[in-house]
């Protein structure tokens, strides 16, 4: 069996029993069985068939059996089991991953042995762990990784390890993890109970990397929990817990957040980079890095850096908002140390996941500690709660590479900081007491992004970070979210502000049936239809806002943009004069009304309205195309060449070297109107209007792969017409060519000598 098949009918399987449908799950089990070899499983297999056939053959006889749910769930849950067994078994034969190459050859040994060796044998905490203890963590955290399901005495072991006082935080978190990704590659209710239990701990990276995985595994096995009472119990039993709620909710808008994180790298490579690498080599004798200093810190911005700044405001309001993003906790260095991924250190697994430290005996053995600057430097590393562990580590590593110039630069910074840092942290968790595991829970969710994005052989993993994590929307966790309504709209305002259109409706939807109505959730209801481009639903969320006060002017302009996206410009029309009434100046709002009215084929109208915007803004560019269309088609044909042409000397798109072709040919221009015909069609039309001779884009006009706003339209390329295009907006032209007196006679010809044109 190959991997991809085996992962198809296993998840057909998990469907079948999360919908109670038990006679396609053995289906599909018995011929994993027969066709795989896998006779080990027969009897097991046919003791929960049989016993299910005498389940039916009670329940139709009428026989009563008050515990018969209780039974045919824990009949579901056992066919959940067997299947994830036969399904392991598999895996282990045909997945070509890295994650079953390593458990092939990991020979294992008993958990609780080495866990409570490593729990006993810890040094006094004055003693730093050694090269042998910290292997022996490693080894530990594969042995989890790769159980299946832990024994009584195993899970009892990592209990004792997790509880005493004497293991360091750092190795108790270490073995979080483990439980994590090895409960994510095998169900059990065991590794859900240590994620519970250690999020009862008081220690407070225990507890955050515990819920963080609580939740990340909760997603992902939903569909079975209810066959679990036990771990949905468990559940009950934390919400009960005040906290519980408030770190709910920080922890799954992290999770939302971190799907922001590849188009913030982008944006950073887009916008700030190339700016910065435009005023780097005059930066360091701009703001004068030696005089800043001997001057030491200073409160004060200092009056140097806005002049470095004066010819790109908009750089430094970029810088700002990013500024304010990392401080938010936005993952905004993942491009910064993607490329220190490469050290040794990262080669071996499981350091991806290794909390940071100074006393982890990998950085003794890549660094001088006792070098005073190295050990500053690691102080700092260790205290920043932007950084997370793995990049940690990696500037860490990268400290060797750094010119000892600069480490000493580094080290000056730093002594003027570190009380700074000291007195902020301390200032910080006094305002707000969980701001430290605020910080803790997002440092891990992005060690957990680096692994699943840059992981050499990250393919061979499912990336946690291509899932929804629409929480609201499952089973377990959905019930708790919903108790508390303002958690649930706070989700929903995040989504609602990173773009997630689609899951904010859903939560203002929830609410709005189960609060009392009110015209913003309306209207955040039908903007977020509106940008997912279903107008029908968005004009319904507005209709209903109207009922209320809410921005009714905003709610208007919207309700007309809704009726023009769906073709009703006459509905359209009676709000946007409404607009009128409200606004008399509004310019754009004269555009929408013109543009109405060209829709209705009222064209002088349309042209008036056009003329007026002309008129209050004559330099206002957009208005030309519209008037040069209306003008043709009320027959001032003049007047109509003199708009196209200033518009083809300005930013012609297309549509206008076709159009001044139609004005041509009315003029009795036919060889002017093929030359304008063959330039909307020819992609070197575009370029003898767009470039100089030498290549360089004319003044006015966007660089190529650069489009600016108007040109080209929205919507359309940036080069001309296919010939099969062309012929299809000319078909819906034609009438109005015939209404300006175009002969139809004419037009075969015409058409047939453009493309004679279009073959030389």
């Amino acid at each position: 069996m190959k991997y991809r098949e085996l992962k198809t009918k296993y998840a057909e399987i998990c469907i079948s029993l999360s919908a109670r449908r038990l006679k396609p799950a053995f289906d599909l089990i018995g011929k994993l069985i027969s066709e795989n070899s896998l006779g080990i499983y027969y009897d097991e297999y046919r003791n929960l068939e049989e016993t299910y056939h005498y389940m039916l053959k009670y329940t139709v006889e009428g026989i009563v059996d008050p515990e018969r749910q209780k039974v045919y769930r824990k009949l579901i849950a056992s066919v959940f089991e067997l299947a994830d067994k036969i399904n392991e078994a598999l895996l282990l034969r045909v997945s070509p991953s890295v994650e079953y190459e390593t458990k092939r050859f990991f020979r294992t040994r008993p958990i609780d042995n080495l866990a409570d060796h490593l729990s006993e044998s810890q040094l006094d905490s004055s003693e730093e762990p050694s090269k042998e203890y910290q292997q022996k963590m490693r080894r530990l955290f594969y042995l989890v990784w790769f159980s299946d399901k832990l024994t009584a005495e195993e899970a009892e072991s990592l209990g004792r390890f997790s509880q005493n006082p004497k293991v360091p935080v750092p190795h108790k978190s270490f073995m979080v993890t483990a439980v994590t990704i090895s409960l994510q590659r095998f169900f059990d209710p065991e590794k859900f109970n240590l994620l519970f239990n250690n999020y009862d701990s008081e220690e407070t990276e225990l507890n955050q990397r515990a819920l963080v995985g609580l939740l990340i595994n909760l997603y992902k096995y939903d569909a079975r929990l209810p066959f679990y009472p036990e771990i949905t119990g468990r559940l009950k039993i934390m919400n009960e817990n005040t906290g519980f709620k408030r770190n709910l909710e920080r922890i799954i808008i992290q999770l939302i957040r971190s799907r922001e994180t590849e188009k913030l790298q982008q944006r950073i490579r887009d916008e700030i980079i190339p700016e910065m690498i435009k005023i780097s080599p005059n930066l360091k004798n701009k703001i004068n890095l030696d005089s800043l200093m001997e001057e030491g810190l200073s409160e004060d911005k200092n009056p140097a850096w806005e002049e470095i700044f004066k010819d790109r405001p908009d750089l430094l309001n970029k810088m700002e908002e990013f500024s304010e993003l990392q401080m938010k906790g936005s993952d905004v260095f993942l491009g910064s140390f993607a490329m220190l991924k490469s050290f040794p250190f990262f080669s071996e697994m499981v350091n991806w996941f290794m909390p940071f430290f100074p006393e982890n005996p990998d950085i003794s053995d890549s660094l001088d500690v006792t070098d005073q600057t190295n050990l500053r430097l690691i102080e700092a590393i260790n205290r920043a709660p932007i950084l997370c562990n793995s990049d940690k580590y990696s500037f860490c590593f990268s400290i060797q590479r750094i010119p000892k110039d600069n480490l000493e630069f580094m080290k000056q910074a730093i002594d003027a900081e570190m009380d700074q840092l000291k007195e902020i942290e301390q200032d910080e968790v006094l305002l707000d007491p969980t701001r430290r595991a605020e910080v803790s829970s997002n440092q891990y969710i992005q060690d957990l992004y680096r692994f699943y994005k840059l992981f050499p052989r990250k393919g061979d993993f499912e990336d946690i970070f291509n899932w929804q994590f629409d929480f609201h929307n499952k089973l377990a966790l959905g019930d708790i979210l919903k108790e508390d309504l303002t958690v649930l709209r706070n989700i929903g305002e995040y989504y609602f502000a990173k773009n997630h259109y689609q899951e904010a409706a859903e939560i203002f939807g929830y609410l709005i049936d189960e609060q009392e109505q009110n015209g913003e959730l309306y209207q955040k209801i039908a903007w977020c239809h509106q940008k997912t481009g279903d107008f029908e639903k968005a004009l319904e969320g507005y209709l209903k806002a109207e009922l209320y006060e809410t921005n009714q002017l905003w709610n208007l302009k919207k309700i007309a943009l809704c009726y023009r996206n769906l073709k009703k410009p006459a509905r359209a029309l009676e709000y946007y004069q409404a607009v009128e009434k409200a606004e008399p100046d509004n310019l754009g709002n004269h555009l929408n009304i013109g543009h109405c009215l060209l829709e209705l084929d009222r064209f002088d109208e349309a042209l008036k309205c056009y003329f007026k915007v002309e008129y209050l803004a004559p330099g206002n560019k957009k208005v030309w195309r519209p008037i040069a269309w209306c003008s043709f088609l009320t027959g001032k044909k003049d007047q109509s060449e003199k708009y196209f042409l200033k518009l083809i000397e300005d930013q012609p798109n297309r549509h206008d070297y076709m159009n001044m072709g139609h004005v041509q040919w009315s003029l009795g221009n036919r060889k002017s109107a093929l030359e304008y015909y063959q330039k909307s069609i020819s992609k070197e039309g575009f370029r003898k209007e767009r470039f100089t001779d030498e290549g360089q884009p004319k003044k006015g006009f966007p660089e190529e792969g650069q489009p600016k706003e108007g040109f080209p339209e929205e919507g359309q390329p940036k080069e001309g017409f296919s010939e099969a295009e062309f012929l299809q907006v000319f078909e819906e032209d034609l009438p109005r060519l015939l209404d300006q007196g175009i002969n139809s006679d004419d037009i075969p010809i015409m058409l047939d000598q453009l493309r004679y044109f279009l073959k030389e």
